[in-house]
Order: C-alpha cells, then structure tokens, then sequence
C-alpha cells in the first residue's frame, strides 16, 4: 500500500534489529505454537469416545446424533440435518452457550443453531461485527509489510447499531501525521475481499497463559490483554481465533468462515484522544452478510454513516441488522 505523508510518498525500510523478527516470521511462529498446542490437546483423547448430541430446534426436534467427543463439532451436527442447516448456521447452542460452528463438542448435550433471520439475532450480529473486525486487523496487520510497525491493540465489543465495526491499532511513529486518502482504503477493502473469498474457517482454541504468551510476546499490548482474560477465570485459561494464518486473542464465537461476509468495506481511521503517548487509531468499517444483501442506495448511506467515529458507553442495545437502514 502507498503511504503519502507531509513529505509525500514515503517508502523507506525501517532497519530490523537482530532480535527483531519479521512479520512473516512472528506469523510463523503463532502458527507453529498453535498447531503445536492443537495437536497436544487432541492427543488428550486417545481413543474415540462417543457422545449423543439432541437437537432441540424446529425442523426435526427431537434427533440425536452420535458424535465423536473433542472431534465432531455443530457444523458436522448440522451435516446430518441438511445443506441448509450448514448454509445458514452462524453459531449454535450448545446446553443453552453461544457456539462456534467449528468449536469441538466435549460432551453429550442439547444444540440449537443460530442465523442472521432468527427472531433475535443479537448473538449473531455480534459475532459477525467480531470476525469482521477481525478481517480488518489481518488486513491492517499486512498492509505495510515491513516497513512500519503495526501494534494491533483491541477490537472494541460495539453494537451493530453503531453503524460501524472497529479495531484500534497504533502504527509506526513516523506515520503519525499520515492521513489515509480513499485509495488507501480502497486498497485494504481489496486485501479484505481477497480474505472472504479464500472461505476461511474460523478455528477456536483454548490455551494456557503461558502459551498465549510466548505466541504474542512481540506485542505488549496483547500480552496486556492475555493477563486480564488469564486472571477472569481461575484456570487462567485464554481463547485464541485463527482463520487461514492470522490468530488473535478473541473470546469468540465468530461466524464459520470469512465467505459469510458479502459486502465488505473499510471506511475510516480516527485519531483517538488518549492518556497514552502513543497516538491510538480506530479503523472501522461496515459489512452485511451474504444472507442480507442491500440495494446500493441503502449500502452507499450504511457506508456514509460507518464513517463517523464509534464511541461506546454500553448504554445502546444490539439491534437487527435492518434497523441499520
């Protein structure tokens, strides 16, 4: 991605220190640390043990799947039921707990799922708000490679009625003055289209602190971020996403798979006002599903608003995704 500054287009190397891995290496390593962690927690179950699994909704009630514990998850419940059932699933309710579709089962239980069309979607609009900021922070992540520091911090919980979906970032200090122009954006809504196209899943996985640790110890910001979450359960316990190689500390659930996003734009980067010294950007952007498409009269007003900075008190309740229009 081009970057213009006050002293036009700036494209030199910032010069790595011998510690200092690359981005390409730290995403390495996350990944290995994750598959690592995987693979060791799978190999807990030795042997396949089997589960029964009731489903509880309105088309069939009553059925009971025999599944593989730690294996099988909602997605292959949804399976037996049928294609539209894995088509339109967004989350599912497993003993009445929000699901990943893709989140191993662990014990015979009573599931559900969850669409974008059900009477209260709150569940599901906010995992699609979550997962699509976790898209724009992937893309944001890569976007200047090399050649300038990115420190993802957080993905603030906002209502979808807020109009927008955020990340809050802080970037390289030679960026500070940097304003990014409609082709910059245009460019990172590119980058995030070529994700929803490669139909990604979204992985869950549970970790130790410490684990969680050694995969984000180049960013104290999510370090910050993996102490609280450890200290808000007594197994210190942790939850991390990935979909394709990009992982992040998220409690979840997210939607299945990147496809799930349809129209898809990042719009705006504000300057937050702070006590830290480092400058805080919020990034946002806006999104419908592939199962709520709009005109583009109502898109292009969805994309004027999704501009304007989101800030949150808690006090606005989630709403349906028409009550945006």
């Amino acid at each position: 991605m081009r970057i213009e500054t006050g002293t036009g287009i700036s494209r030199f190397m910032s010069t790595p220190t011998v510690s200092r891995l690359t981005s390409d290496e730290v995403i390495l390593m996350r990944n290995e640390l994750f598959n690592k962690e995987k693979e060791r927690q799978l190999s807990l179950y030795p042997r396949i043990e089997k589960i029964e699994v009731k489903y509880t909704g309105k088309s069939h009630p009553g059925t009971v799947f025999v599944m593989n514990k730690a294996l099988s998850t909602p997605y292959n419940c949804a399976m037996h039921l049928s294609e539209w059932h894995c088509k339109k699933s967004v989350l599912a309710l497993v003993d009445g707990e929000v699901w990943d579709m893709y989140k191993p089962l662990t014990k015979s239980c009573e599931i559900q799922f969850l669409t974008f069309k059900d009477e209260d979607p709150e569940e599901v609009n906010k995992a699609y708000w979550r997962s699509c900021a976790m898209i724009m922070a992937c893309v944001l992540k890569r976007a200047f490679k090399d050649e300038y520091s990115v420190n993802l911090i957080k993905s603030p919980e906002v209502p979808v009625i807020s109009g927008a979906f955020c990340y809050d970032v802080i970037l390289d200090n030679r960026l500070n003055d940097w304003t990014p122009t409609n082709d910059n954006f245009r460019s990172l809504t590119r980058d995030a289209t070529k994700l929803i196209h490669k139909d990604l899943p979204f992985e869950t996985l549970h970790v130790e602190a410490k684990v969680a640790h050694e995969m984000f110890q180049h960013n104290r910001y999510k370090m910050e971020m993996i102490e609280r979450k450890a200290s808000q359960n007594a197994e210190g316990i942790v939850t991390l996403h990935r979909f394709g190689d990009f992982v992040d500390v998220s409690e979840g659930p997210h939607i299945p798979r990147t496809s799930f996003c349809f129209q898809y734009e990042i719009t705006a980067a504000h300057n937050l006002q702070t006590k830290q010294s480092e400058l805080i950007r919020r990034f946002q952007g806006v999104s419908l599903p592939v199962h709520l498409k709009a005109y583009h009269i109502v898109w292009d007003k969805l994309l004027e608003r999704s501009k304007r900075l989101v800030s949150f008190s808690g006090e606005v309740q989630l709403t349906k995704y028409k009550d945006m229009l």
